[in-house]
């Protein structure tokens, strides 16, 4: 049985996506034993809470530096014994230890077809905003893992999401989340789980 810590900082939607999908059996052999949040009081502590899941609040004010910060992050991350971690909207930039010490452990869903629009700064409707400016037709998701850089790591799967001429970023925002990242990420974790993806390089290798 997989075991994943979920690494969240506002809604959770993605959060939630995970959690229907082991409930429905689209996630098989897997659990979300933990899930870590950089800020109290937001949605994704409730979908835990409801789910029935631990979690506990890693806040960045709460430490006098970012090295006690990052400190606490790599031990809250350590007491749940993950298999996997899943960045679900984690708008923290991962300590090195935490990369070099889960190294293709770490999956992140970000909201391109990377390698475009990614890399520092492009996050949230920030990348949306930019596919519209430049006038992209299709834009989508991507799972990949997580290493030192800036969604740099190898790829696991990308989604195509066609852009509708009246788009906007918050509608763009949302179908992009409907029709990649609520399933491609269900999809990456249950692949993991079940032994199917493998690291080569910089490449993965998906079997069916």
């Amino acid at each position: 049985m997989l075991r994943i810590a979920v690494c969240v900082s506002g809604g959770g939607t993605n959060l939630q996506a995970i959690i229907d999908s082991v409930a429905d059996g689209r996630i098989t052999n897997a659990e979300i034993v933990r899930v870590i949040s950089n800020k109290p009081g937001v949605k994704a502590l409730e979908r835990a809470e409801k789910a029935g899941i631990p979690s506990v609040v890693v806040s960045r004010k709460d430490f006098s530096d970012k090295n006690a910060f990052n400190k606490a992050l790599i031990s809250a991350v350590d007491e749940a014994k993950p298999d996997l971690i899943v960045l679900a909207g984690f708008l923290v930039v991962l300590p090195e230890e935490l990369t070099e010490k889960y190294t293709n452990k770490i999956i992140n869903v970000h909201p391109s077809l990377i390698p475009s629009f990614c890399g520092v700064g492009f996050y949230g409707l920030k990348v949306h905003e930019e596919a519209l400016k430049r006038g992209v037709k299709v834009t989508g998701a991507t799972v990949h893992f997580v290493d030192a850089g800036c969604d740099s790591g190898p790829i696991i799967m990308q989604k195509a999401v066609e852009v509708q001429p009246d788009d906007t970023p918050e509608s763009l925002q949302l179908r992009v989340m409907e029709q990649a990242e609520w399933i491609i990420m269900p999809k990456a974790i249950n692949l993991i789980a079940n032994g199917k993806v493998t690291v080569e390089g910089r490449k993965v290798k998906v079997e069916d």
